[in-house]
């Protein structure tokens, strides 16, 4: 905290999510150690590439695994694997995509301000369905001899209006298309490290600084190693669209030690304490016109509890003015705000025990001051 002081910049506490904006995740010492230790160091990073994806790709039971700077990285780098192969010629060519595949299926109701990270690539998006609904008519319509990949979003708040992923996977194999599966932040349960490729998807993206509390700028491709291989020639130290997409030997280390970490975690003891927070939550906050629930999955469908503290038009505050109050205090507290505003969510994720108290007597005062 010693630097944060010395740059006079505030500390929070995160009961929200693990929002790139606020810093992701925070790092366990077995991740820091081993960034430390890989700092002290020169190696060969294309074989410590090699040599970290076997070993994840191990852990996480997919055929191989590419370490990117994040999952956007993951995006951009992953759809130019599907366009370039291991093509030298095709590789020096992006982004200018100009006599290649250059279409990047997606569907409407997912397109989202991550799929820049696709565009930048040189491609052509092609929307199917609309925001209510697509048919498999309409994705099989949409695949021409241009098409590079198909690109699915997990999360659950790109789910309406979408085809069944297991759909999606189904006509891509009938026409010989690469699915890439956004799940960056789709865990836990740990099972998604090898659901979405064991159920057909060629390459899954996951973030590495969120649930997975790997350092804040690294990311992972899981798949097909033929496809892992084209990453590779896409991605950093060479010469390509990637370059400036680099990872560094501390990320690839710092990466490889928190996913040892956590598939070896008691995730069903963290699940309790996680159910354990909220009930506590939903014990100490007893005021007029206030209910707190147990709100269940997590913000983009991951499977763990957040308590949701609900203010009706009786009570003398509102959301807002608590989410803002909270904000604005020592220590800096944020907490989600529901859609239509009623009421806070406070995710127990990232939270120390000590933490919890913290914010429950912040709501406290706020809430007994009539002003």
């Amino acid at each position: 905290m010693d630097i944060y002081k010395k740059l006079g910049v505030q500390t929070l506490i995160n009961a929200v999510d693990t929002y790139t904006i606020i810093g992701g995740s925070t790092m366990p010492d077995e991740v820091i150690n081993a960034m430390v230790d890989a700092s002290k160091h020169f190696v060969n990073i294309d074989q410590l590439q090699r040599k970290a994806g076997e070993r994840i790709a191990s852990l996480t039971k997919n055929e191989g695994a590419y370490i990117t700077s994040g999952a956007s990285a993951g995006l951009a780098i992953s759809t130019a694997a599907c366009i370039t192969g291991t093509d030298p010629a095709k590789v020096e060519q992006l982004p200018d995509t100009s006599h290649l595949k250059n279409e990047v299926i997606i569907h409407r109701c997912q397109r989202n301000g991550y799929d820049h990270a696709i565009r930048q690539v040189g491609v052509k998006l092609v929307e199917i369905g609309n925001v209510d609904i697509t048919h498999t008519w309409q994705l099989e319509n949409a695949i021409t001899d241009k098409t590079a990949c198909i690109v699915y979003f997990m999360a659950s708040t790109f789910s309406k209006g979408a085809l069944p992923l297991n759909e999606v996977i189904k006509i891509g194999k009938k026409y010989s298309i690469p699915i890439i599966v956004d799940a960056a932040a789709q865990l836990p349960p740990v099972e998604n490290l090898w659901k979405y490729t064991h159920m057909g998807a060629d390459m899954v993206v996951f973030s590495g600084g969120k649930t997975l509390r790997g350092p804040q700028a690294s990311g992972v491709v899981l798949g097909k190693q033929e496809l892992i291989e084209a990453c590779k020639v896409n991605g950093s130290p060479n010469h390509s669209l990637g370059r400036s997409m680099k990872v560094g030997k501390e990320e690839i280390v710092g990466l490889l030690a928190a996913i040892e970490r956590y598939v070896n975690l008691d995730h069903r003891k963290i699940m309790n304490q996680l159910e354990a927070m909220v009930s506590y939550i939903q014990k100490k906050l007893s005021f007029p016109g206030i209910t707190v629930t147990r709100l269940f999955p997590g913000p983009v469908g991951q499977t763990y509890p957040r308590a949701l503290v609900h203010f009706s038009r009786e009570s003398k505050h509102s959301a807002i003015n608590v989410k803002e109050k909270l904000e604005d205090g020592d220590p800096c507290i944020i907490v989600g705000l529901t859609e239509d505003k009623s009421g806070i969510i406070i995710n127990p994720l990232n939270l120390q025990d000590n933490e919890v108290d913290i914010i429950l007597n912040r709501i406290t005062q706020i809430l007994n001051n009539d002003e």
